[in-house]
């Protein structure tokens, strides 16, 4: 058993503990709070001065399939042959050592969703991983991240090139839409088959992950920058009735009422880079706080690697430099994206019975002078 003693206690969930003490057992949460028993066997971490918080979330990256270091032998992230690869995964692309990975988990980033990059109009399977580890399906919390669409500039840009469609925004909309239809059509025969076996279909890998987004199982994980697409992208989903995540929603501010009144949330960034592409000329850290401020459940992300996911509580201290309430930025970092990636009820806050995925900082997280000085997943010391 391990204690964590004498520390302050971000719990996100139930507010902050000072001079508290955190118990681990058997790589969960077993005690929190000012009056914990600690066992006389157990291993003392003592906390003085310092501040322990949550492992921190990114609900959108590409870390492991964008290799630091290796160029473009790294580059696994983005299958530009076809518009509509929705049987790709991106588990089967991580390099569980790389680098940024490494980096995430000795600065405090313990878990995060990596999907397929966005050259494509449906781009694969996302999957939901620890940091660290050496074997990736070792490292897996959820296979159930969703699927990754896109829109905007980047399939346009892609498939013009190819001299392929999509080459307009109506041509991305209608390769999803027809896709969506033929998996419709799909799950009509399966549920036959499941009533007559003699009229079961062979499997179609390229329909099943629609199937589950047509069955609620999974969200699409839209890429949206401007406000157009994101309209673009809740219209399609209302129209098939499917659950959707808008991530970047870099324009999210002007029609944040929109987002609410449907319940959508959204992941926004990444902010701190340069306006790189036309889609980026509204990007600014307040998004997050009028979206917030609207009633959408936000998410911070760095979209790793054009961030490296290291930067974490830099781009959270700025966003509440912006006018988000610090208190929403904790969440923004830690349970809001656990509660997008439908994982809260394993990580996310420090709350009794969830794993023991901890930081303890050397200060304020959300002061850069702070530091990571011991990191723990699942109970395990990592950084």
């Amino acid at each position: 058993m391990l204690a964590i003693t004498n520390v302050k206690i971000i719990t996100v969930t139930q507010g902050i503990i000072d001079e508290g003490t955190v118990l681990v057992e058997d790589g969960k949460i077993k005690a929190v709070g000012q009056q914990v028993a600690v066992p006389a066997d157990a291993e003392i971490i003592d906390g003085s001065g310092k501040v322990l918080s949550p492992g921190l979330i990114d609900a959108h990256s590409h870390a492991g399939l964008d290799e630091e270091g290796y160029g473009s032998e790294g580059w696994d992230y983005n299958e530009a042959t076809d518009p509509a690869t929705p049987w790709l995964r991106a588990i089967d692309g991580i390099n569980p050592t790389e680098m940024g990975l490494r980096d995430a988990a000795a600065n405090g980033v313990t878990t995060v969703c990596v999907v397929p990059g966005s050259a494509n109009v449906i781009g694969g399977e996302g999957v939901i991983i620890h940091t660290y580890g050496d074997v990736v399906d070792e490292m897996v919390i959820s296979r159930d991240a969703g699927l990754k669409v896109a829109f905007g500039e980047n399939p346009k840009r892609v498939y013009k090139e190819q001299k392929k469609m999509p080459t307009t925004r109506m041509g991305t909309a209608a390769i999803l839409r027809e896709h969506l239809v033929r998996a419709m059509n799909y799950m009509a025969r399966l549920e036959q088959g499941e009533k007559d076996p003699d009229k079961m279909p062979e499997r179609d890998l390229r329909l099943e992950n629609l199937v589950r987004v047509l069955r609620r199982e999974i969200p699409l994980r839209a890429h949206a920058h401007r406000a157009d697409d994101i309209m673009t992208a809740l219209r399609i989903a209302d129209e098939f009735n499917v659950r959707i995540v808008i991530e970047h929603a870099t324009e999210g501010h002007k029609i944040a009422e929109h987002l609410a009144r449907r319940q959508v949330p959204a992941v926004v960034g990444p902010s701190m880079t340069s306006r790189s592409k036309v889609e980026l000329q509204e990007q600014d850290f307040s998004t997050a706080a009028v979206l917030n401020e609207a009633g959408v459940k936000v998410a911070l992300t760095l979209d790793h690697p054009v961030v490296p996911l290291k930067y974490l509580p830099v781009v959270a201290a700025l966003a509440v430099r912006a006018g988000l309430p610090e208190e929403e930025a904790w969440k923004a970092i830690t349970i809001n994206p656990a509660e997008i990636l439908g994982i809260d009820h394993l990580v996310g806050s420090i709350e009794v019975g969830k794993a023991a995925d901890l930081v303890l900082w050397s200060g304020d997280p959300l002061d850069v002078r702070s530091r990571a000085e011991k990191v723990l997943i699942n109970g395990r010391l990592v950084g």
